[in-house]
């Protein structure tokens, strides 16, 4: 899958981390996907244990079918420290190799990860939306920021996630009386259509089964790799 080089380099200072998400968040876009979703790409990311590389993998799902169609890793050498709000810098690269890999293009990229629940908002999910042009939705285990009321136990229950008065995202049940995910916007996509999504690609666990299958191909390459 064709995919064009990044428009910043990747090893910069915190200072200019920041800068450049300030500068590429008002591009992202939030409008509902054009035609039906049919392939989902899920991506999720880790470090090895040297925490010199980082490991993406994804595995492209077929919606209607409930079938995995490719699954890809890549290793990418670290070129940016752990800094809160800039995950992105250190998982990008390794991510943007792994899509690249895809024979198929995916209709939409679902990541581990946040979208417009991001200080700046401009997460990960964001961050590789504008640069891939491919419709984007951050699915992650935990909140990174906002407030939110207490989610209903029952499956497909949601509230706003809040910052400041801003809807950034939602807390989505996926299934009965587990534990809720965070969903929001990472490009070329509404909130209502992410949670649709999230729920049609989750009918038996609390993640969504392309995210979670990308992270069980993760642990396995992660174990190799040590």
């Amino acid at each position: 899958m064709h995919i064009h080089r990044a428009p910043h380099r990747w090893s910069v200072t915190s200072a200019r981390a920041i800068a450049i998400q300030k500068r590429l968040a008002p591009l992202v876009q939030k409008q509902p996907p054009h035609g039906p979703v049919r392939l989902v790409a899920g991506v999720d990311a880790a470090f090895s244990h040297d925490e010199q590389r980082c490991i993406a993998g994804v595995v492209l799902w077929e919606v209607r079918e409930q079938v995995v169609v490719e699954q890809h890793i890549a290793i990418r050498r670290l070129r940016f420290p752990y800094i809160p709000g800039l995950l992105s810098f250190r998982e990008a690269p390794a991510v943007l190799a792994a899509l690249r890999k895809l024979r198929m293009q995916p209709d939409v990229v679902l990541y581990d990860g946040h979208g417009l629940a991001h200080p700046r908002r401009f997460g990960v999910a964001c961050h590789v939306g504008v640069i891939t042009g491919i419709p984007a939705i951050g699915c992650a285990k935990s909140r990174l920021i906002g407030t939110h009321c207490a989610v209903q136990t029952r499956r497909g229950a949601s509230v706003p996630l809040t910052d400041h008065g801003e809807i950034i995202g939602s807390v989505l049940r996926t299934q009965a009386g587990v534990r809720p995910v965070y969903v929001s916007v990472g490009h070329r996509m509404d909130l209502r259509t992410a949670e649709r999504l999230i729920l049609a690609c989750a009918p038996r666990y609390r993640l969504p089964e392309p995210t979670r299958l990308a992270d069980q191909l993760v642990a396995a390459a992660k174990r190799e790799c040590s």
